[in-house]
Parts: structure tokens; C-alpha cells; sequence
């Protein structure tokens, strides 16, 4: 599994970056607004910006996402983004929304599907964001998107606000679902965000595509090790998370009792005063 950190801060991409365990970067349109208002004010060339993050993540591939809500738009913004951007380090993916439609009743547009056939013909790299069914997921692969982008954590808002149980987006929901008596809460036989990542995988591997399952929206270290565990291609997590990732209470007794239990005859050995 390869682990791509969720954010559009330079100063957290090289964070990771320097931990030596980086191998992506996936952006949105919400985390370029946290990032620049995170500035302090300070004003912003976006494309130099961009740029920077490019040149610094080189070799690893950083998504980008379209802004449009129809064919035509992502289309373009799709080419300008990878004519504009890609030269600079040669690691654009552009991510396209499986389904851009702004209405409640959505489910005869295809404009999203369309973008990525097109875009991928013409050998553009496609991330497909915005997954929530395993449907979404293949259909999108179909179309030749190299990633899809499964949303855990929204997934699992979604099956408790429909079921209208209290939640905080930080609670845990558990992979095997809530019951509510003998039933099983489920958003369409879906019963949990990582369950979702789960049929991802499987339709993709049944139908033999060889499009990348990216894990989204993960909001605990549990989760995490879950989508590792089920065999996911790619996890992407914010800074937060990430450092959570190497904390134990034991891990910390161990260091303390460790380095006052040291002799001076071994730091001796390593040349320590």
C-alpha cells in the first residue's frame, strides 16, 4: 500500500516528505482554500505555487482537481491543468468527479464518466474523486481513470445520518457496521466506509481492471491499518493522522526506561559523552 499525504501545504509535504515514507500527493479545491488561508495573509502566485509543490514531490504523483460541473469544462480544465503543470516534474494526475451534477436527482449524468474517456485517450492521467458506490468505482475504471477514490470517512456520515444516529465525524465506526437490533445499517448493502473500499476492490478484481483503489476520507489510525489490511492500493491521509501513526504509550515507556538504563560503558561505544 502506498501512502499519499491529503493536503495542498507545502510545508506539510515536506514534512512527510522528510520522514522518508511519502509517495503522493492528492489535492482538492478544499485543501488549496485551507492551504492559502493558512498563509497568514500573505499573498499567493497559485501557479508558482503549484509549481513548488510539483518540482519538490518529483517523481510521486500529485492530483490536481477540475473545478467544472459539465463535460466541456472538465475537458478543458483537464488539458490546461496537465499542459500548464505536467512539463514542470512530469507527475500530474488530473482528478475528475464521478458525477459533477449539482441537482438532487443526478442519476442520468454521465458528463464525469465522459471527461475521464476522453482525458484518458488523449494519455492523461485521471484520479476519479468523489467515490461512494462500487458502481461509481468501475464504471469510472471502464473510462480509464488510473485511480479511483473511495470517501471512508463520508461514507460513514452518510449511513448514520440517513439512519439519523448522533455522531461525531472523529467516532469511530466500526468496518463491520452498526446494528440496530437484528438489522444491519447499510447504505445500499454498503455497511461501512471501509466495507465500501472492500467492494471497490472486488469489482475491480473480478472484472480484471487494473485501475489503483484509493482509500479517502480516513479519519483514524484504525482506520488506516483497516484499508491496509483489506489490500487497498493507495491510503491518503492528512498530516494529523499520519503522525498518529508511530504513537503507543508503550513505545514511550520503553524509550524512557531504555535511555535510563544506559551504561556509560555502552555510550562509550558510541562515542557518546
Amino acid at each position: 500500500m502506498k501512502i499519499f499525504i491529503d493536503s495542498a501545504d507545502i510545508d506539510e509535504i515536506k514534512e512527510v516528505l522528510g520522514y522518508g515514507i511519502l509517495e503522493g500527493v492528492t489535492t482538492n479545491p478544499s485543501l488549496i482554500k485551507k492551504a492559502v488561508e493558512g498563509r497568514k495573509g500573505k499573498k499567493i502566485n497559485m501557479e508558482s505555487y503549484i509549481k513548488e509543490i510539483l518540482v519538490v514531490c518529483k517523481g510521486k504523483p500529485v492530483s490536481l482537481e477540475v473545478i467544472g460541473t459539465d463535460y466541456e469544462e472538465m475537458v478543458s480544465e483537464g488539458k490546461t491543468l496537465f499542459k500548464k503543470f505536467n512539463p514542470v516534474a512530469k507527475n500530474v494526475y488530473v482528478k475528475i468527479p464521478v458525477n459533477p451534477c449539482l441537482e438532487e436527482k443526478c442519476d442520468m449524468n454521465f458528463d464525469g464518466i465522459k471527461a475521464i474517456k476522453t482525458l484518458s485517450k488523449q494519455k492523461i492521467p485521471i484520479n476519479c474523486t468523489l467515490i461512494f458506490t462500487p458502481e461509481q468505482a468501475f464504471l469510472a475504471a471502464k473510462a480509464g481513470a488510473k485511480i479511483v477514490s473511495p470517501f471512508i470517512g463520508r461514507e460513514d456520515d452518510y449511513i448514520r445520518e440517513i439512519n439519523r444516529l448522533k455522531f461525531k465525524k472523529e467516532d469511530y465506526f466500526p468496518e463491520e457496521g452498526f446494528r440496530r437490533g437484528k438489522k444491519l445499517l447499510d447504505d445500499n448493502g454498503i455497511v461501512s466506509g471501509v466495507d465500501l473500499i472492500i467492494e471497490c476492490i472486488e469489482i475491480l478484481r473480478q472484472s480484471r481492471l487494473k485501475t489503483e483503489v484509493l482509500a479517502a476520507s480516513i479519519r483514524s489510525k484504525r482506520q488506516f491499518r483497516e484499508v491496509s489490511e483489506i489490500g487497498v492500493d493507495i491510503a491518503t491521509i492528512p498530516l494529523g493522522i499520519i503522525k498518529t501513526l508511530v504513537d503507543h504509550p508503550k513505545t514511550l515507556e520503553g524509550m524512557k526506561k531504555f535511555t535510563k538504563d544506559v551504561i556509560p560503558e555502552y555510550k562509550k561505544l558510541l562515542n557518546r559523552k
